[in-house]
Order: C-alpha cells, then structure tokens, then sequence
C-alpha cells in the first residue's frame, strides 16, 4: 500500500503495519514521518529499538539475525534501517525480501532510505515491502504545495493563518520546509496561538539573516566557542527573540544528556550515536558527548531552564548573558558574566 505523507496519520491511528518503507528526498517529511510511525509504535507497547545504519561493507546479517530472532524478554520492538542510498544490493535485497514475506507480530521494520529511482522501485525487495506493508513517498513540493503544507502545520500549532501569510511565507523559505517549520515555530513563540496575518509574518520572519540559531548550535557542539560567541552577538543584532536562542540550546543539551545517561548505563558512544538523525550531526554529538561529563550536561540543563526563565520575564536577569554562559558551557569553556557588546 502506498501513502502520501498527510495520510500516514490517519492510517496509524487506526493501527501499525508490520512494515514501513520512507523513501524520498525531503528530509523534514521523511524525518517526522518515522517519528510518526516509531510514537504509534511506542504507543502500542513496542518498547524496545535497534537502529541500523547501511554504509560500505554493511553486514546484512545482522538485520537478518534481529529480525528472526526475539527480543530481549520477549518484548515488542522496533528495528530501523537507514539506507541513505536506497540501494541495498543483492544480499540486502534478499534479506528484506524475506522481512516482507514473513513479517512478525511483535517487529515493525521501518526501512528509511532517499529517493527511488524508478528501477529500484521495480525491484522485487521494493516491491515485497510495499505489498506486506506501507510505502511513504516523500517528494519536495512546488509553492503552492508549501503553502499547502504550511497552513496546516500552522494549523497543528494552534496558529490560523490568512492566505496571504501562509503564501507569503511560502515565497520566503523557497520549499525548505525544515526553515518553515522552524519560523512556525518562532512565531508561536513570539505572539501564541491564534490568527496569523502577513503584518504578523514580517513582523517575526527574518528574510536574509546573516545568522540562525542552528549555526549556533552547530558552532557550540563543535566546540568553536569564539564563531559561538560571534553568531550569539549576530543573532542579538538581527533580533531575534532571545527565548527561541534558549529553546534551541536547551533542546540540544537534552539530546546529549539523554545519550549521555545511555553510555553511562553500559552503552556504547558508537551505539547511541546511531539514534542521532541526519547522520551529518553525528561527529559533532560525538565531540560533544567526549567533552561535557554527565553531570557537566546536568548543570547546563539547569542553567538552560534558568536562561529560558529570564528569556520569558520569569526571572530578573539579562537573557543575553545567560545566553552567553549557557553558549560557552555548551561549547565547553569556562563560563563567563560578561555581557555580549551592545548593537
């Protein structure tokens, strides 16, 4: 069965396949489709989770293994495998081919792979996934279907856009639907829910900024305090809502004292990195999970939730300075009070 990205959440709710095959080239769509499927799962007592991730010199076997074999306590589970290439070769091909013919009640197998050629997708393992399962195309959409798409994001978000906002909005991030959903974002954190119009838009939507906050995050996990530093002091000039700086910066520190607490259980760094989505973000994590202990991620948590609270008036306080101590934690520098130079 096949199924367009805006019809997986209605298909879940009425329950799981046993197996999903996300293709396509539009990261967001393909990311928050898998995250679809692994919440349903999750949601229906599929606790445990094996993520593989085919480079060169994959071994196949290995999905075989889990998949013929129970999980730990009997437990439901999810196995994934990112296939960038979408291409598995012959032994691959083989191995989901019998994944589909005989799919088990207690596995959901999502296989998350970029775009099919049109041979690929005549494939026999393409094609035995898709009769035993469902198949998700992902496909970058033109403006009017951006326009399309933004409306009922924004709708999701509790926002209840004008025409004109949502294709304005749609001419300014161009179908990169990762920068509409991150300015969605930003203007629910800047005015709340409710009506959007294109005063509203301009008001919250940088055209051209020189800087965003994932260079920032980008700059910290890297450990590039000083470019950190810069892109902080550009992003204060350029405006932006120094809540959703904090929003960002937090969310990435929990991410890495989740996997953090993970190696500290038994785990391995390579093994927890595999969860880290797109595999581009991986070596920075890892820079990060070597430089920042536990309990170093523990005191940036509480001084991200301290950044966020004077951010939103809660607490007295410069944000700006939080912001800079809790950039420089990140980054792994000694923290700092001194304020970030005035524009």
């Amino acid at each position: 069965m096949r199924l367009k990205p805006e019809q997986l959440e209605d298909h879940l709710q009425r329950g799981l396949a046993p197996l999903y095959l996300v293709s396509g080239d539009e990261p967001l769509q393909s990311m928050e489709a898998v995250d679809g499927i692994r919440a349903r799962a999750r949601a229906e007592g599929f606790e445990d989770r094996e993520v593989f991730t085919v480079d060169k010199g994959f071994d196949w076997g290995q999905v075989q293994t889990a998949a013929e074999s129970l999980s730990l306590f009997a437990q439901r589970r999810v196995l994934e495998l990112r296939m960038p290439s979408g291409k598995p070769g012959v032994q691959g091909g083989k191995v989901l081919e019998a994944c589909a013919r005989q799919p088990s009640a207690d596995t959901v197998l999502i296989v998350q792979c970029g775009k099919l050629e049109r041979q690929e997708q005549k494939s026999r393992w393409c094609q035995a996934l898709e009769q035993a399962g469902v198949m998700i195309q992902v496909w970058p959409l033109d403006l009017a279907g951006t326009e399309t798409w933004i409306i009922r994001r924004m709708n999701r978000r509790g926002l209840h856009p004008t025409a004109g906002a949502a294709r304005l909005l749609a001419e300014r991030v161009e179908g990169n639907l990762l920068a509409a959903a991150q300015e969605i974002d930003k203007l629910v954190l800047l005015q709340g829910t409710g009506a959007v119009d294109e005063v509203g838009v301009l008001a919250a939507v940088t055209d051209s900024a020189r800087f965003n906050v994932y260079d920032l995050t980008a700059a910290a996990l890297a450990g590039e305090a000083g470019r950190a530093v810069r892109i902080l002091s550009g992003l204060r000039a350029e405006g932006i809502a120094p809540v959703l700086v904090a929003w960002t910066l937090t969310r990435e520190i929990r991410t890495l004292n989740r996997l953090s607490e993970q190696v500290t259980a038994g785990a391995t760094l390579q093994g927890v990195l595999k969860s880290v989505w797109p595999p581009q973000r991986q070596p920075v994590m890892r820079q990060a999970l070597k430089r920042l202990p536990l309990p170093v991620l523990g005191q940036l948590l509480q001084a991200g939730a301290r950044a966020d609270q004077v951010a939103k008036g809660q607490k007295p306080g410069s944000a700006w300075d939080e912001l800079l101590d809790l950039t420089l934690g990140l980054a792994g520098q000694p923290s700092s009070l001194s304020c970030i130079p005035p524009y």
